[in-house]
């Protein structure tokens, strides 16, 4: 641990361009409201956390400002400090004291000590006022605290008694001393094993952002080829995917390096970047239609572990400008990966190493279609008698991708279910309860007995209406009889329904649906 640094200090660093924000940190995003808040901690001395910078002589080409300050250039031949973890805390402190740079902007809410408020542990004394709501009677600016002309200026008015308040809530602030820590390397592994540590602890830092900082070429813009390329994506129907910019980094890593941890992503070269971009563009793609096609996968928010996707975008990257094409018995291979990927929750946690492995095996079946690509069990890895169903869980959307493989029917009319529309907008609308939630709550059972895996099927909105709180030893009648078998069957229903009561149907209808995935995995 360094040596603890005062506020006045980091202000004069700060302003010196000795501590500087790196382009891979996010923008200055607290409301007036959070920083009024530090202040209250700072003033009742409670800790408001460690700033960690990282110390290098070589100057990152993009940079950001600090909220609305522009920075200075620092002194030449020193070494910079830039900002891994404090951010929001740093720019807070600068922007509510600092008195020498002029702000680009003018959007600031300054905050006011309350001086007639009660003492209170729980309730902030600092408040963010607009000019028009301000009392100088009550409300004590505290951007004089270090500035001693204006804060002499701001005292004046005051009554002794308050004064010697407001003196001794300038020295809590004079006082106060924040727990710093100093990274010193220009090694980008050892960045890269700080930006993991930082992340696990809840950091959220844009490793895009970062690599776009270390510059790729005057003529390769790695921002906008991720532009350019996330409007093809668009065009796929996988828009979620924009979104998801650590998945996209993983990727490149995936098939630049055959590893995606957090390290390798950092050694990526601008050189490998540019020369590789096409074949990371095409593997997206490719990946994408895959899925589409021979998956029924129709929607980034359908796959239930998006790990899934950097494998097999490695499988089809590719200098090819047709793509990569691929035979029926890579299709099959990869189909059963798949399924097994999903179903055995492989990348529910452990994502790097198996995906490092996944990738080269991948790229075995790639070489040779013949090679023998059976390396994951078959064990289904959820119970769904008791796993929740919110489309917003992993499980949920593997029943989802499961039950559209059988192409089902709506039960009582007969409408085939829409699968393109429906797995492209993966509403809640569209998926029901076999057995209704109002019939088995009259019957006492609970919302979590109730809302799991097995009681989903596919339903039209007028066959739900239609159904209301019937039991399905009612309802299942009105399906003609020389459908009903077949309807059953495309919904992975047990053929005695009618004649079961509600646990007996979970045991048959989970037996049914894990039975499903095993085939698919075979």
């Amino acid at each position: 641990m360094s040596e603890p640094i005062t506020i006045r200090k980091l202000i004069e660093r700060i302003t010196l361009g000795d501590i500087r924000i790196p382009a891979f940190q996010r923008d200055f995003v607290w409301e007036p409201e959070q920083v009024a808040f530090l202040l209250d901690s700072i003033y009742k001395g409670f800790p408001i956390g460690t700033i960690i910078l990282w110390k290098t002589d070589n100057r990152l080409a993009t940079e950001k400002n600090l909220g609305r300050f522009k920075l200075p250039e620092p002194q030449r031949d020193y070494p910079v400090n830039y900002v891994l973890d404090g951010q929001q805390r740093i720019t807070s402190l600068f922007s509510v004291f600092q008195t020498e740079l002029t702000p680009i902007e003018n959007n600031w809410i300054d905050i006011y000590f309350d001086i007639m408020a009660e003492e209170n542990i729980q309730e902030s004394l600092f408040l963010p006022l607009e000019n028009n709501e301000v009392d100088l009677n009550r409300h004590f600016p505290v951007n004089v605290f270090f500035d001693t002309v204006a804060y002499r200026k701001a005292t004046s008015t005051l009554n002794d008694d308050i004064v010697v308040k407001i003196d001794k809530l300038q020295e809590k602030f004079k006082e106060y001393l924040i727990p710093n820590e100093i990274f010193e390397s220009d090694n980008r592994n050892n960045v890269a094993i700080v930006f993991e540590r930082i992340n696990r602890a809840g950091t959220e830092l844009d490793v895009f952002q970062l690599l776009s900082a270390w510059s790729w070429s005057d003529d390769f813009d790695l921002t906008e080829k991720f532009a350019d390329l996330q409007e093809e994506i668009v065009e796929h129907g996988f828009d979620e995917l924009c979104n998801n910019r650590d998945l996209q980094l993983r990727i490149c890593a995936g098939i630049i390096k055959g590893e995606t941890t957090p390290a390798k992503i950092l050694e990526m070269q601008g050189e490998e970047i540019r020369q590789n971009f096409e074949r990371i563009r095409r593997g997206i793609i490719g990946a994408i239609d895959f899925l589409k096609r021979e998956l029924n996968v129709k929607n980034f928010k359908l796959l239930p572990f998006p790990g899934t996707l950097v494998p097999l975008c490695c499988f089809f990257a590719t200098n090819k400008v047709e793509g990569q094409p691929y035979t029926d018995q890579q299709k099959d291979k990869l189909t059963k990966w798949f399924w097994r990927s999903i179903f055995t929750r492989r990348f529910s946690a452990g994502v790097n190493e198996k995906q490092a492995n996944d990738i080269r095996e991948i790229l075995k079946l790639k070489d040779n279609e013949d090679y023998p690509f059976d390396f994951i069990n078959n064990e289904v890895k959820f119970d769904f008698k008791s796993s929740n169903f919110s489309i917003a869980n992993a499980n949920s959307r593997s029943l989802i991708l499961l039950l559209s493989t059988l192409n089902p029917f709506s039960l009582l009319s007969g409408a085939r279910i829409d699968l393109d529309k429906i797995l492209q907008k993966v509403n809640k609308n569209e998926f029901h309860h076999i057995f209704p939630q109002k019939y088995l709550k009259d019957q006492g059972f609970t919302t979590k007995q109730i809302n799991v895996l097995a009681n989903i099927c596919f339903l039209t909105r007028g066959d739900n209406n239609k159904i209301k709180d019937k039991s399905p030893s009612e309802y299942i009648n009105d399906i003609p009889v020389e459908k009903k078998n077949d309807y059953l069957g495309r919904a992975l229903l047990p053929e005695d329904i009618t004649e079961i009561d509600y646990q007996e149907f979970l045991d048959k209808r989970a037996t049914l649906l894990e039975n499903k995935a095993i085939e698919l995995m075979a």
